[in-house]
């Protein structure tokens, strides 16, 4: 036999041989072949998952338990390795920890159905009629899925998104028609960024099924995320009206109505639900964030807290509390997160959520080295969630260049929309972007909404679904897209953000990461008004890394990453003062610091708006805000903010590394 290092290219084929003779009941011979994987990536995963299972049906629990210890520890969301666990604790008798694994098990990939069926066992076996239901509902539910829909939704959660998309396809290639696998398309075109696409797949799933309740629910869902928020309030309300005791139904439509903007009937909702079931938790959470967006900061906290009391490990309460920016934690809620970050059965995205929550209270404390050290750990745990490459988000930004030139731009004079209406304020979160929101739509004349999606939906409609490898389509693709389709999404946009439109002339979009898609916004709107909020890089990327997003920023989860994106947003920007002179003002945090009535009249003036004093006083205004700085922009503007990069400073060697000798000379660290 040959003692020859085996070569990556043959793993697959020594983990179907494996997989045979553990089929024939060869659990040792399969053992001896994966061992030849393990000796070249000792976390192989596939090959740690067979190994562990080799190791069960052997008798060797123990060395099973240890192998998946390593699994978890390289691979904490897979959820197979726990029905593994949940397997070796069941057959020793260990009824709650098996309980617990298998729980995990299906919070990680719910298409387990070995995983339900025991856990229908186990609520039995431990008296707990509530799991029991629960489990035997979602047992009935994916045992009963077609055999390749729970396999795709297994590979989809298991982040084989090409597998999984081929598998469904094909499916609905010979059942067209099948709700569940549809549900499943469109799950997986979301997970793509095409949103569009899901919203017609679950329209045409209910006119199929109009009974199907959970494609209603998956509807009014997507209708949300594409911020169609007046659509997905009257699908809501229909839904609930189907079932008027279904507490999920009655909650959904809550978050609607708090989404445009009727707090009052979304808080009645949420205290009634909250009454009934004071064990929901994530209910607390979004009667704490309907809280905090209209400024009711005492609320907010009292609803969080419940939120963290119905469940302890619930990382979001924690972190909204300290996402607060005013919360000061106490002793016992520092010593309650800090061990249910380190426990086994804590989530991933529980751990991230409790790190960033603990980082701001160290911080609060002045303790900065203990603070960074929760810093960084939760940005590693954010990373495993969302992988991030800074080389292909550095390609996607110089395709804009290479697209966007001014002879380009100057054979699309005539494309888009003559709408006026439009302020565009772009930049990197945590740059300023709220506080300008907050000035302009202290005007009169100016409706401040949020920060709307629907620039960034159309490019990645451009792009269609894109896989690993795959070139992008977007922005060539602009070459030859007709004048007639440009107007298209010109009046779309407007139609769809009508909604947040009050009394103003004006409309903001406050979307940061648009400074991408400049040149697209230009070609649809040429007539709006483009503001870069713009900060010192170390204070910008240092907030931003210290800041826990919920989708959209995942360049922020790393020292090195976040300055490299840094420093390409200044290249890009540059281009678009170059090519589009004239367009976009830039507006600087610690000018505004400094100045404010300066930086307010400069901004109006661009606007072709007259001056109002309220805009200087805009912590006064009263409205609703959804953003991170929500409380910071209800204050009178302070110079505290500025450096506190500076108390981090030992650390941020990285930081200084990434953005380079360019940006720190024109951004000097002593300026």
């Amino acid at each position: 036999m040959s003692d020859a290092p085996l070569k990556k290219d043959d793993f697959a084929g020594v983990i179907k041989a494996a997989k045979a003779a553990m089929n024939n009941g060869g659990f040792s011979k399969a053992q001896e072949k994966i061992q030849t994987i393990l000796r070249e990536e000792p976390e192989h995963r596939d090959g740690l998952y067979i190994l562990a299972v080799c190791q069960r049906y052997q008798n060797e629990a123990d060395n099973a338990r240890a192998s998946l210890e390593v699994l978890t520890n390289a691979y904490p969301a897979y959820g197979r390795a726990y029905q593994e666990l949940g397997h070796i604790e069941f057959a020793a008798n260990n009824h709650i920890q098996a309980a617990q694994a298998y729980q995990k098990a299906v919070s990680l990939n719910p298409a387990l159905p070995g995983a339900w069926r025991r856990l229908v066992d186990l609520g039995e076996t431990l008296n707990d009629l509530k799991l029991n239901q629960y489990a035997h509902a979602n047992f009935n539910y994916f045992n009963n899925l077609p055999r390749e829909i729970l396999s795709a939704t297994s590979a989809m959660h298991e982040r084989n998104l090409a597998v999984a998309e081929k598998t469904c396809r094909h499916y609905l290639k010979h059942n067209p028609k099948h709700v569940e696998a549809m549900r499943l398309f469109a799950k997986l075109g979301i997970e793509h960024g095409q949103l569009d696409e899901a919203e017609f797949v679950l329209e045409s799933a209910i006119s199929f099924e109009p009974d199907h309740l959970l494609a209603r629910l998956d509807y009014v869902n997507i209708l949300y995320k594409r911020q169609n928020y007046k659509k997905s309030h009257t699908e809501a309300k229909l839904l609930a009206s189907k079932q008027v005791e279904n507490s999920v139904f009655a909650i959904s439509y809550a978050n609607q109505c708090a989404a445009i903007g009727r707090f009052e009937e979304a808080l009645e909702i949420f205290n009634e639900q909250a009454q009934k079931d004071p064990s929901n938790a994530n209910l607390f959470l979004s009667q704490g964030h309907a809280f905090k967006t209209i400024g009711n900061v005492d609320a907010a906290v009292g609803a969080y807290r419940n939120a963290y009391k119905a469940r302890t490990d619930l990382g979001d309460a924690y972190w909204s509390l300290a996402n607060l920016k005013t919360y000061r934690f106490v002793d016992t809620e520092i010593s309650t997160m800090k061990l249910a970050e380190k426990h086994t059965s804590t989530s991933l995205d529980d751990r991230a959520h409790l790190c960033f929550a603990l980082g701001k209270s160290y911080e609060d404390e002045k303790e900065f080295e203990q603070a960074f050290q929760y810093y960084e750990r939760g940005n590693g745990l954010r990373t495993q969630q969302f992988p991030y490459s800074a080389d292909a988000m550095s390609k996607v930004m110089s395709l804009q260049k290479q697209i966007f030139t001014k002879d380009f731009i100057g054979t699309k004079k005539d494309f888009g929309c003559d709408d006026n209406s439009l302020i565009f304020i772009v930049g990197l979160p945590r740059a300023g972007s709220t506080l300008l929101e907050q000035i302009l739509a202290s005007h009169s004349d100016v409706d401040g909404a949020m920060e709307f999606h629907n620039i960034a939906t159309y490019a990645q409609g451009f792009n269609g679904r894109l896989f690993q490898g795959d070139e992008p389509r977007y922005p060539k693709i602009l070459q030859d897209t007709p004048a007639d389709k440009i107007l298209e999404l010109g009046k779309r946009y407007l139609d769809d953000t009508s909604i947040h439109r009050k009394t103003g002339t004006y409309l903001i979009d406050k979307m940061p990461n648009n400074f991408r898609h400049i040149g697209l916004i230009n070609l649809i709107f040429p007539e709006a008004k483009i503001i870069d909020a713009r900060r010192h890089p170390m204070a910008c990327c240092f907030s931003g890394f210290k800041q826990l997003f919920s989708s959209g920023q995942e360049f922020t989860y790393g020292l090195e990453n976040i300055g490299r994106y840094y420093r390409d947003y200044v290249g890009l920007m540059d281009h678009w003062d170059d090519v589009l002179e004239g367009k976009i003002l830039r507006v600087q945090y610690e000018d505004v610091v400094d100045d404010l009535e300066t930086q307010v009249r400069r901004i109006l003036d661009f606007c072709n708006l007259p001056f109002e004093k309220s805009c200087v006083d805009f912590y006064k205004t009263k409205r609703d805000v959804r953003t991170p700085s929500s409380e910071q922009v209800r204050q009178p503007i302070y110079r505290s903010g500025l450096d506190q990069w500076r108390n981090f400073e030992p650390w941020l060697g990285p930081l200084k590394k990434s953005l380079g000798p360019e940006i720190l000379k024109r951004y000097p660290l002593d300026g």
